[in-house]
């Protein structure tokens, strides 16, 4: 192995990157640096600074960074100013959190003059691949050190029997037969994964869901909530003004109040397999409906079509893990430059799982009652000059059918 001085890990505290953090110390015998993102996971992460210094991590090589307002302002916004939405339905709750991680490990890195960075995805999954390829963007030079593709660990059995050696603290959960789902939490969404759920005909079992109560069981009275947007970006809340953070925190609550954001989704990974996962995202739902809403009146047809297109593009680079990229920099000049006028407020209505535009209204709307009414537009649009438009676009229709050709 390459010699390794110093390395940077993104570290949860849970078992598996504890077993990488010891596994890095006996392996690489280099020091190790531990990085946890605070990004509204929602779990005490103290815990992890014990755990680290337990395993000899000096305190001033223990970083735990609350990204929570930088991770919604830089990327989730970003995202969401594209509608952004990967196979139709997932909304990215995970693939749009691991740039911001890599960002923060490479400058963690720069700062106390690392040689490497470790995480501590699988072999098999999407965020070995988004890490990296963050990795390599910032710091085309850094050495990256995949433990799950380097060790012999491939059995739940040989790592707890490693963890057991060498002194980590294994709850009963995992003693028992591990938990029962995977999970990945941040403030945009909660996703689960494996066990009962690698069964594609078993249906997810209610007591799994965390932030969402069932559709059934939400309030029977439908609940409104108003919209402020300034550029495409909620800055209030029934009119109170909010932070990014806040604005999701906000929406969240409210979407898992009334059952909002589930899905049970069989994705096509970038690594090639086929996945099954189920995810909450409330507030990212009530988001790209009210956002989908203001645009309908702010932004001209064209514009709004040439979004539409490149959106499964965008969606996919945030996916594949291309945050990074000069492709989605790009996209993304374009698709803010479109968003100056995406200026206004829009009313929705909560119900039963439901999200329901009622209401919206723009100083910059595009939207001319005296050319869309059914009553008399006084002279503004004459349906005559319709005829012509459509003779125009069916000439080649008819010449075709002229020419025999059906």
């Amino acid at each position: 192995m390459s010699e390794v001085k110093k390395v940077v890990l993104a570290y949860s505290g849970g078992l598996d990157t504890s077993v990488i953090l010891k596994w890095l110390q006996d392996t690489y015998q280099c020091e190790v640096i531990t990085f946890t993102a605070d990004i509204g996971q929602g779990e005490e992460l103290e815990p992890a600074r014990r755990k680290a210094e337990k395993f000899g991590i000096k305190p001033e090589n223990i970083f735990i960074d609350d990204l929570r307002e930088e991770f919604v302002r830089d990327f989730v916004f970003p995202m969401f100013r594209a509608n952004a939405v990967y196979e139709g339905e997932y909304l990215l709750g995970t693939s749009i959190a691991r740039p911001l991680i890599a960002k923060r490990q490479i400058e963690i890195a720069q700062q106390v003059g690392a040689d490497a960075v470790s995480h501590g995805a699988t072999g098999k999954g999407n965020d070995q691949v988004r890490f990296e390829l963050g990795y390599y963007a910032l710091n085309p030079a850094i050495k990256v050190i995949a433990p799950w593709r380097e060790w012999d660990l491939l059995s739940r059995e040989k790592l707890l029997s490693y963890a057991e050696k060498a002194g980590i603290e294994i709850d009963m959960k995992h003693k028992n037969g591990g938990a029962p789902y995977s999970m990945d939490a941040n403030l945009l969404h909660i996703s689960f994964e494996g066990r009962h759920l690698e069964d594609p005909k078993a249906e997810a079992e209610e007591s799994m869901w965390r932030w969402t109560v069932s559709p059934e069981q939400a309030p029977d009275t439908p609940e409104y909530v108003d919209l402020e947007y300034e550029r495409g970006d909620i800055v209030s809340i029934n009119g109170e003004k909010l932070t990014p953070a806040q604005v999701l925190t906000k929406l969240n609550e409210l979407g898992g109040k009334h059952g909002i954001g589930r899905l049970d989704l069989v994705e096509n990974r970038y690594v090639g397999m086929k996945s099954r996962g189920c995810y909450e995202t409330p507030g990212g739902t009530i988001m790209l409906r009210g956002h989908r809403a203001i645009e309908s009146i702010t932004l001209d047809r064209e514009v709004a079509h040439l979004k539409d297109d490149l959106m499964p593009r965008y969606a996919a680079l945030v996916y594949n893990g291309y945050w990074w990229s000069p492709e989605r920099k790009a996209l993304q000049v374009l698709i803010d430059h479109s968003q100056q006028s995406v200026n206004g407020w829009v009313r929705l209505k909560l119900y039963k799982g439901n999200v329901y535009t009622v209401a919206r209204d723009s100083k910059d709307t595009l939207f001319d009652k005296t050319i869309a009414t059914f009553d008399d537009d006084g002279g503004a649009y004459n349906q005559a000059d319709a005829g012509g438009f459509i003779k125009l676009n069916a000439l080649r229709m008819r010449i075709e059918t002229t020419a025999g050709r059906k």
